[in-house]
């Protein structure tokens, strides 16, 4: 909240601009408030009736307009309130404030008194109605005691949420009424009726305090036995007129009635103006809870405070905003929302509005239109509820505790729960001296009876022996006779410092005023200080790209005005998940925005004090820079400065107004009569003094402003275009500041909602085209083309505001609410109709299983998964990890996105048009025909890409997988006589060794989440006559996701064929079936896992790769390329990097490419002879190496190769001797895995190269024989030793080395 702009530079610098009287006009009589939920069960004055605005003055200034119906809708909330002499009549205090559509802010402080009626209709009218209200009662009460007024089966949700607020009031049965009546009631002969006025003072700044203090003066001068020194005009001119606003960085003092009053701004360099006692939110929520509202407004969720008393929704209100410095919240803000106004919490917008509870009203009883992203601040009980799973502030518990220091130095304990009870205002009732003196903080420990604390009793204790003269006498002897009762002393001596320093020229409310203002202003200084230290340096990542002011604000929506992915890769690790949501806010892009436009014009005031400390911050930190991105916390460093700030403004006032004086009117007017507020000459006070010297400050001043404006203003944007400009750019997500309290026709109401309509569309349009750019962005590099600029965490954040956004159009008009999320209420309806009629298809007509139409091989054996939203939602309410409906409507979405069917889901649902009509209102954005089809349109945009945002999420679930084998048919025997088996192994885990039964192709498990999937193991026992078997590739499907990996194999498993392998390692790739190309969701990127060349690689040896022959220039790129993209894996944020066993084993990978290398002129094919593997040569080299070594040849080598020589031949041994029968090619890929892993292919090699098996059998033009070759390869390998190489499990089973 900017305290500094609220007036606006054209305003006069005038203290206040308006004063006004509210209460109840005698001409119209009592008027039912329709608007604020007429309960007829109640008493008559139990009821709410219309007030009207009596008087206001000035009539109008011109720079403010007064706006009749906002103002008296704002200070009485509620409408006139009527009182008998037996009920409590105590003055109440509260503040509001009004938001402009251009976002400045106008604040209202109102004193509300009693007032005796003297009109007799009005007595004699609140007697008629008690009589019709106890005849009904009477006559209810004879046959049986009626039920309680519920209204709990209203239709509209709205209707139900007045009715609850209204219900509390209401007495529970007739029989009680009637004891009410018995024992009260009113009668006009025997009671005095007395009813509610206000008087409020319209402020351009939130002086609060100022304010309060003139008004409770104001009522005292009614109240006391004497008439006031001064006219009341006098003083309503005098501080309408003649009281100026202090400047910048100074201090005023200007005349009540009966005491001065002080006053003081901050300077331009400090934090604006906020004279709201934080010291009593803070001991209203507690700290902890404070922090977590905090957090959900930044992370701009919808925020309800609740509470009885308007004064404390406002505090609470005002304090939360007033920390969020530099960032404004910039959505709706109504910190009193009018019982009027309850249809505005149906905006599917962020929001901060505050609703009055009544008496005894129970929270469950609070129907709320949505609250899947609410968080609900019950203040009177310090109870919150907060959305599920939103991210923390940063170094929380450290923050806490500094903030808990600074309440304690000021006497405030910073768990307190229980808040202080509701007072009457300072100065309205007599006061003695003494107990005048308590300080805010003891005054609210003293109130606090669930505190625990002592102060409050200590103060008791003392004034118990101040007043009672026989306990001052024990206390006189026990002196004399030696014995001191230390704690009274101690106490006495505290009580005469504190009265030494009030003499010091302050009086006890002033010192309460300076303690409050000293500690206002260090709780906000280590706010502030905590943004200081996270946004240090985000001035570096603005993105400053248009040439002019014109052709930013037309281009606004299409252009990056932040690096975010770059911000976030240098913030700390443990800041991420915050800053990641932080800075897709509005108040966040708004910033921003500021920043932007401080090229070309002034600097926005908050901006301007923020960049200021960060430049001071980097001139501190000049030696430790680093420290500004650590994550260790930095605690406020100039609390004792900002203090002194203050104290030395109030203690050494600058300027002192013009006092209260006799005003030029007519004698005998408005005379004094006690009790009662005087009818005020309105000559007198609707026109100021021609000659003031503030309005000729003012008026220069703004010449000159004027002058300056015209001077910088652009020739080329006329100043009307560039507020239409800025307006436009700003309303993205926020088309309403504040709803129009005045005009509440059905017209004002509906386009309101359409503007949320419209909001809602460009909202969508918004997230899924900046979902779509960074997936893109992400893929594309995974493609070789350019830099990533998103990570796992800004997806999931993107994904996140997703749901939120679904929650919000769902919930907009919604009229009969169930369950906390709107979306899966709707969905649960839905699938509870589909349901019975498919009972009574069944019933009807016996199902006949249509078979499906077959189109490849591969779909033989893989039926597609039918679409069912139905299903989907099985799946999850399957889930026992769930617990809540808005858990379970984010997963569904989550669900959806994953399948790619989120958009036609959507539209399934919507489809059920009678449905719909049931569930919303006519206003609503589901029933807004062409909108819907454009946000369904939006979201089938993201079919376009990947996402696993379900699979990565929810990875302690249960998954149904199934796997289907493919052998080739043509040159084989399906089926074989062993006993096959799989593992499936993915990110996540492996299933276990499965044994399938013989002859079947197909088997399904349950498993807990594998991830994404890897690699399969496939093998079998070698038993029977057809033991031996071809294998085209293997199938595996996670069934709720319908992710599909194809794990290509193209070899035999069997003894004597092939390389004999009997178990094969297979790499999957994630594959899409024709059946999903046809139904269009294959517009897609090409898969994260499947490399740019989609050919099976086929071992050199085995059957048709015999004539493919590399040449050595494309063996050596094709290793070049693997290594590269091994060394980009490692260079992707950890949770971005996928698999490494593809690259390391897939198509493409570094095995493959040495394969190729190394059958590069080898003498694998003889005649009449078995076919030699690579492996071949590999155990010829080893068992040379051994031998020579026991001849001692290997003797005369340097140290280093005869110790290279023994880790390889213990490798070659430990892979040989293993128990798995993984073939000669398994064992060659292991080799290279395990030799990539421990960092010792490079010294390997020469060893190969030095042994003389070499010359057998490689041809002389081989790449193995060429030393310069080898050694660019050795070169190359190298590059791989600065990485942390780790294998899959499945790689590596029972190596034992």
């Amino acid at each position: 909240m900017s305290g500094g702009s609220a007036g606006s530079g054209a305003a006069p610098c005038r203290f206040a601009h308006y004063f006004v009287i509210c209460g109840i006009d005698t001409e119209t009589g009592l008027e039912p408030d329709q608007l604020a939920g007429e309960n007829f069960e109640q008493s008559p004055l139990k009821r709410t009736f219309k007030s009207k605005v009596l008087a206001h003055y000035p009539e109008n200034v011109e720079w403010n307009p007064f706006d009749q119906d906002a103002v008296n809708m704002l200070c009485m909330p509620k409408g006139l309130s009527f009182r008998t002499q037996t009920d409590q009549r105590d003055p109440q205090f509260h503040s509001f404030i009004i938001t402009k559509e251009d976002g400045s802010r106008t604040y209202g402080f109102v004193h509300t008194f009693y007032e005796e009626v003297t009109s007799s209709q009005i007595c004699s009218a609140m007697q008629t109605l008690y009589q019709m209200h106890n005849a009904e009662h009477a006559s209810a009460n004879h046959p049986t005691t009626s039920s309680s007024s519920s209204s709990s089966s209203s239709s509209s949700s709205m209707d139900s949420l007045a009715g609850s607020l209204d219900e509390a009031d209401s007495p529970n049965s007739s029989s009680s009424s009637l004891l009410a009546y018995k024992a009260g009631g009113y009668d006009s002969s025997r009671d005095t009726l007395y009813v509610s006025k206000a008087l409020c003072l319209i402020t351009p700044m939130p002086f609060m305090h100022a304010s309060r203090r003139l008004l409770s003066q104001l009522h005292r001068a009614v109240t006391a036995a004497t008439a006031p020194p001064l006219p009341l005009e006098s003083y309503v001119y005098n501080i309408l007129y003649e009281v100026p606003l202090p400047a910048p960085g100074r201090s005023l003092k200007f005349h009540g009635v009966y005491e001065p009053i002080v006053c003081q701004r901050p300077g331009l360099g400090e934090l604006p103006l906020a004279d709201f006692s934080l010291a009593e939110a803070f001991s209203l929520l507690g700290l902890e809870n404070l922090i977590q509202v905090f957090t959900c407004t930044l992370l701009e969720m919808q925020i309800l405070l609740y509470s009885q008393d308007y004064q404390r929704l406002m505090t609470v209100a005002e304090g939360i905003t007033t920390l969020l410095f530099p960032f404004q919240w910039q959505h709706v803000y109504v910190p009193i929302l009018p019982a009027s106004l309850l249809h505005f919490l149906d905006a599917p917008v962020p929001y901060l509005m505050g609703l009055q509870s009544k008496e005894g009203t129970d929270r469950s009883k609070l129907e709320l239109p949505q609250e899947a992203n609410l968080c609900f601040v019950d203040i009177d009980n310090h109870y919150i509820e907060l959305p599920e799973d939103f991210p923390h502030l940063p170094n929380k518990t450290e923050f806490i505790q500094e903030l808990g220091e600074v309440l304690l130095r000021f006497g405030i304990s910073p768990n307190t729960g229980a808040p202080p009870r509701t007072r009457a205002c300072p100065g309205s009732t007599p006061s003695t001296p003494g107990r005048e003196h308590k300080t805010v903080a003891l005054r609210q420990l003293e109130d606090d009876g669930r505190n625990g604390n002592l102060a409050g009793e200590e103060l008791a204790v003392l004034e118990l022996l101040q007043e009672n003269a026989t306990l001052e006498r024990l206390h006189e002897l026990t002196k004399r006779t030696g014995v001191t009762v230390a704690h009274v002393e101690t106490l006495r001596g505290k009580i005469k410092a504190q009265s030494a320093e009030c003499q010091g020229g302050l009086t006890a409310a002033e010192e309460d005023e300076l303690k409050n203002a000293k500690l206002n202003i260090q709780l906000r200084e280590v706010f502030a200080s905590r943004f200081t230290t996270m946004f240090a340096d985000y001035e570096a990542f603005v993105i400053q790209s248009a040439p002019d002011l014109e052709s930013w604000l037309t281009n606004r929506e299409q252009m990056h005005n932040f690096d975010k992915a770059s911000f976030l890769s240098d913030q700390p690790e443990p800041y991420l998940p915050f800053l990641s949501h932080f800075i897709e806010t509005q108040m966040f892009a708004t910033f921003i925005d500021n920043k932007i436009m401080s090229q070309w014009e002034e600097k926005e005031p908050l901006l301007r004090v923020f960049d200021a400390r960060i430049d001071k911050a980097r001139l501190y930190n000049v030696q430790r820079a680093p420290s500004l991105r650590s994550s260790i916390y930095q605690r406020c460093s100039i609390l004792k400065e900002s203090a002194q700030a203050i104290e030395q403004r109030l203690m050494k006032i600058d300027h002192t107004a013009i006092h209260p004086h006799l005003l030029d009117m007519k004698i005998g007017q408005g005379k004094y009569e006690q009790g009662f507020f005087p009818k005020l000459q309105a000559d007198v006070l609707n026109t100021g003094p021609i000659n003031n010297k503030w309005s000729h400050r003012s008026a220069r001043a703004q010449r000159t402003k004027d002058h300056h404006r015209q001077q910088t203003e652009h020739l080329s944007l006329d100043s009307d275009l560039k507020e239409k400009y800025m307006q436009e750019a700003r309303s993205l997500g926020k088309n309403l500041r504040q709803p129009k309290l005045s005009d509440l026709s059905p017209a004002v109401i509906a386009q309101t909602n359409w503007k949320f309509v419209e909001g809602l569309l460009k909202e969508c349009r918004m997230k899924t085209k900046r979902m779509l750019v960074e997936k893109m962005g992400w893929e594309a590099v995974e493609l070789g083309h350019g830099e990533a600029n998103i990570t796992g965490l800004e997806e999931n954040t993107l994904i996140a505001s997703l749901c939120d956004l679904l929650e919000r159009i769902w919930s907009h008009g919604l009229q009969v609410k169930q369950g906390k999320s709107a979306l899966w209420s709707h969905l649960l309806h839905y699938q509870s109709r589909e349901e019975r009629l498919l009972e009574q298809q069944q019933a009807e007509s016996p199902v006949s299983h249509v078979p499906e139409r077959r189109k490849s091989d591969c779909s033989i054996a893989l039926p597609s998964v039918r679409v069912s939203l139905i299903q989907d939602m099985r799946h999850i309410q399957s889930m026992s990890e769930i617990k809540t409906d808005v858990g379970r409507a984010r997963a569904w979405i989550r669900l959806s996105l994953e399948k790619k069917v989120l958009s036609q889901h959507l539209k399934q649902l919507l489809s059920q048009q009678a449905l719909t009509k049931n569930l919303y209102k006519r206003y609503a954005f589901l029933r807004c025909e062409e909108e819907k089809e454009q946000f369904l349109f939006h979201l089938l945009s993201l079919n376009t890409v990947d996402y696993f945002c379900f699979t990565s999420v929810f990875t302690t679930i249960m998954i149904p997988y199934r796997v289907v084998i493919i052998p080739i048919k043509k040159l084989t025997n399906a089926m074989t006589t062993s006993n096959p088996w799989v593992c499936v192994s993915g990110e996540l885990g492996d299933s276990g060794i499965m044994q399938i039964p013989k002859n079947v192709l197909e088997i399904t498990f349950d498993c807990q989440n594998l991830g994404k999937l890897t690699t399969v193991q496939l093998g079998h026992d070698n038993a029977g006559l057809l033991a031996k078997w071809l294998v085209d590739c293997v199938m595996v499907r996670n069934e709720i996701t319908g992710h599909t990996y194809r794990f290509p194999c193209g070899r035999w498993l069997g003894k004597g064929i092939d390389d004999g392998s009997l178990e094969r390692v297979l790499i999957g790739e994630l594959w899409m079936s024709s059946g999903e190309e046809d139904s269009g969701r294959c517009c897609r990127t090409p898969p994260l896992q499947r490399s740019p060349s989609q050919t099976r690689r086929i071992s050199i040896t085995s059957l048709s790769g015999r004539g493919y022959k590399p040449t050595s220039a494309q063996i050596q790129e094709a290793i070049g390329e693997a290594v590269n993209n091994i060394i980009k894996h490692f260079h992707k944020p950890e949770k971005e990097r996928g698999s490494l066993t593809v690259l390391l084993c897939g198509e493409s990978s570094l095995v493959a490419a040495l394969e190729q290398f190394f059958h590069h002129g080898f003498k694998s094919s003889r005649l009449f002879q078995k076919t030699v593997f690579v492996w071949d040569f590999v155990e010829k080299a080893v068992v040379y190496m051994e031998s020579a070594d026991q001849m001692g040849d290997l003797q005369e080598t340097a140290e280093p190769l005869g110790m290279t020589c023994q880790s390889f031949c213990h490798y070659v041994n430990a892979i040989n001797s293993t128990p798995r029968n993984i073939g000669k090619d398994g064992k060659f890929q292991l080799l290279v895995c395990l030799g990539a892993r421990d960092h010792l292919l490079p010294q390997w090699l020469p060893l190969l190269v030095e042994c003389p098996v070499i010359q057998q059998m490689y041809e002389d033009i081989a790449l193995l024989r060429d030393r310069t070759t080898v050694n660019t390869l050795i070169g190359v390998l190298e590059t791989l030793h600065e990485f942390p190489i780790t294998l899959e499990a499945s790689l590596i089973k029972c190596i034992d080395l």
